[in-house]
């Protein structure tokens, strides 16, 4: 028999564990669109580098009200206080708010950024000292600091050099604004993400040159003005006349401009830009516009002639060159190449004469970053799938017998950075359960120091149960996805859907990190009473070349048939009403949202379809001719997958958002698909947000999720009643 005293702690220990739930958070509409990166973003190691040349360690710390810079050394734990915020301002006269990242020049030697003023600094231990550098102008854009102190950047579309002793010179002198020096081409399509390469030493600079003024102009309107101003953009479309790129080598000390004779037919891809380590030639990777046929060439930068062909790689659908060449550190004449020619991203050791030393990895499973190299004991360090296509692992792989040793041990993505002597690397990785962990480990597996465990900064929300769902295509293929269910869920209950997807090339939404759901808009919407499914169908990335290229010539139909056989899934849940099942996506997932709407009608009640491709037609060169080949080529994949042919299928609701300013899936897209809609007597809704590109960014994403949020509370969740008064 219980005491009073007993029966009073009871009932004491009741009211606070009903007062500690009742308590739990939900996450407002603002955090569940961009906590992650700012108010709910987990712990982190701010800034960290390695000094170039030593296994000293940098990062950030906070210091009093203010911040300094620490150096540690790997393996003694030597830590040092560097540079204090305070000393840096008044070193530069500057008025930075938090310690810059350190850019490295060399050894101790770094410098930092103010908008456009560089600054100079030597960061050793016994002391530093800092410098105003160079202040570019108002205009420069992809600005590239080389170690050996050149300078380069654009402005407009010209090219421009600044020498150490601060001359500044004119590399190129167009006067068309449509050829374009200094930046990526090929719309960032091959893995290019820059058009300015230096030479090993410095001593020379590499540019592509694009000359766009056969591609038709393409208005993208600034609807900010009065009246609204065009600005003419040049867009190749799927079929259409495409730029012509080309390769030129500056010499500072001569003044001369050489370019590479890359041939013909000048429409073709020039990516994978790598100069020899002794400066006297460099490499590109050439792709014929099918894509399906590389060389891999070699160039006298003096004469600009082809040296040799070292190699070609052929597809009967496409081969998708990514990366450049790594070189092995201390020698001119052993190179890494990437490659799927065996049907999954793997590397090969070649020397300079095109002949295949070995392939270094192996397996059906793709590498996914090169990190680094330990010269001392011939290895290249990567990351990889090996373990599963939900986790990212890093590895030591022997170059001379392609041996491979795993670094990390715990389980989850990780994303490291390298010391230069390959000896220790910084190690950031995340997992169910697990926010973030930082840690520095020796590649050799003897040393290892725990720099944080991040709490939990969602512990404090209602947060859904996540269950790791794997589902089987009609090949057998296994499919990947998570399941959240609504807070206080109760199994006997019925719930409304919503699917989340994307499916489309190059992006992977299921990973084992953190949060476990993926996106917080998704447990927002559990708190909100719903059912949420997300799942990588065929055609999507790191699970290897015949998963994606299943879709080839016919985008749309086969990652629908795996988004449904999620459906079924779905509706086999006693929980699920499939009566009230809801569909988001944006640019692919867009499309993919549409196409299920269109080509798939009931089976789902709404949708909210964000920049997405009605005609693939309309869409850029690379991408399209890559997956679809061209609409020459192949009218019936571009006619199915065409959905201004499908608007009178329609059945359910269809939100339609795109930003105006669009330069990636043009504005054009939907407002067709709108006049198709007016011209059919069919029912859509329609939003934009004015002066946004392909993506809605910033404080207009929180409209942006409320919007979408709302639309599925409209939809999935008023009673039919209610419904038909609205509509």
């Amino acid at each position: 028999m219980l005491t009073d005293k007993k029966i009073c702690l009871l009932l004491a220990g009741c009211i606070l564990y009903f007062q500690s739930f009742s308590q739990r958070k939900q996450f407002t509409i603002t955090e569940a669109t961009n906590g992650l990166a700012t108010t709910l973003a987990p712990q982190n190691i701010k800034k960290p580098s390695w000094d170039p040349g030593t296994d000293r360690f940098f990062q950030v710390i906070k210091a009093g009200n203010s911040e300094a810079l620490i150096a540690t050394n790997y393996p003694n734990d030597k830590t040092d206080t560097i540079l204090r915020l305070q000393q840096l301002n008044n070193a530069v006269k500057g008025n930075f708010k938090s310690i810059p990242t350190i850019n490295w020049l060399g050894r101790d030697e770094a410098y930092v950024t103010n908008e456009q003023s560089l600054e100079k600094g030597v960061l050793a231990v016994d002391g530093f000292h800092w410098s105003h550098w160079m202040t570019l102008p108002d205009s420069a854009a992809n600005i590239t600091v080389d170690k050996s102190k050149k300078i380069a950047y654009t402005t407009a579309n010209n090219l421009w050099l600044v020498t150490p002793d601060k001359r500044t010179i004119q590399v190129t002198n167009e006067h068309d604004k449509n050829i374009i020096c200094g930046q990526s081409v090929h719309r960032e399509e091959f893995g290019i993400t820059k058009g300015i390469f230096f030479s090993p030493e410095g001593n020379y600079l590499a540019y592509y040159r694009m000359d766009q003024t056969m591609v038709n102009d393409y208005p993208i309107i600034d609807w900010d003005t009065v009246p609204a101003t065009p600005n003419m953009i040049k867009y190749p479309m799927a079929g259409g006349t495409s730029h012509q790129v080309t390769l030129c080598v500056y010499n500072p000390t001569t003044g001369k401009t050489v370019t590479m004779e890359t041939g013909e037919p000048k429409d073709h891809y020039l990516t994978c830009v790598t100069w020899a380590p002794d400066e006297k030639s460099v490499f590109i990777a050439i792709l014929n516009r099918d894509q399906n046929h590389l060389w891999l060439n070699q160039y006298d930068i003096q004469t600009g002639k082809k040296i040799k062909t070292l190699f070609e790689e052929t597809d009967p659908k496409y081969v998708q060159p990514l990366h450049p060449l790594s070189f092995v550190p201390g020698s001119d004449n052993k190179f890494i190449w990437w490659s799927q020619k065996d049907g999954y991203m793997h590397l090969y050791l070649y020397n300079t004469n095109g002949k295949l030393l070995r392939k270094l990895t192996n397996g059906k499973w793709v590498v996914n970053e090169i990190i680094g190299f330990n010269e001392d004991r011939d290895q290249v360090i990567i990351t990889s799938a090996k373990e599963s296509p939900l986790e990212k692992h890093s590895y030591t792989v022997n170059l001379n017998n392609g041996k491979m040793n795993r670094i990390d041990k715990e389980r989850g993505m990780h994303y490291l950075i390298s010391s230069e002597d390959g000896k220790f690397v910084f190690d950031m990785f995340s997992s169910t359960g697990v926010p973030r962990k930082c840690i520095v480990r020796s590649t050799s597996g003897k040393y290892l120091k725990t720099l944080l465990v991040a709490s939990d900064p969602l512990a404090n929300y209602d947060r859904p149960t996540i269950k790791n769902i794997t589902i089987k295509a009609d090949d057998g293929t296994p499919l990947h996805g998570k399941l959240i269910l609504p807070t206080n869920f109760d199994s006997t209950k019925k719930y409304p859907v919503i699917v989340y997807l994307y499916n489309g090339p190059n992006i992977q939404l299921i990973h084992n990190s953190f949060p476990e759901s993926g996106n917080l808009w998704f447990e927002y919407m559990a708190q909100r009473g719903y059912v949420v499914f997300t799942m990588d169908g065929r055609g999507s990335s790191n699970r290897g070349l015949a998963f994606e290229q299943i879709t080839f010539r016919r985008l749309g139909t086969i990652e629908m048939e795996d988004q449904l056989k999620g459906v079924d899934y779905l509706k086999s849940l006693p929980y699920v009403d499939s009566t009230r099942m809801g569909v988001h996506g944006w640019s692919f997932g867009g499309f993919m949202t549409t196409s299920l709407m269109l080509r798939h009608p009931g089976v789902f009640k709404c949708a909210v379809a964000g920049g997405p491709v009605i005609d693939w037609k309309m869409y850029e060169v690379m991408y399209t001719e890559r997956y679809m080949d061209t609409p020459q080529d192949n009218p019936k994949g571009y006619e199915d997958a065409n959905l201004l042919t499908k608007v009178k299928n329609l059945k359910g609701k269809l939100l339609l958002i795109h930003g105006t300013s669009d330069p990636v899936v043009v504005w054009q897209q939907s407002l067709r698909f709108i006049k198709k809609c007016v011209d059919n007597n069919v029912q859509i809704d329609y939003f934009v947000y004015p002066g946004h590109e392909h993506n809605v960014l910033g404080k207009d994403r929180v409209h942006l999720m409320q919007k979408i949020s709302d639309y599925f509370d409209l939809y999935l969740k008023s009673d039919n009643k209610q419904q038909t008064n609205l509509q």
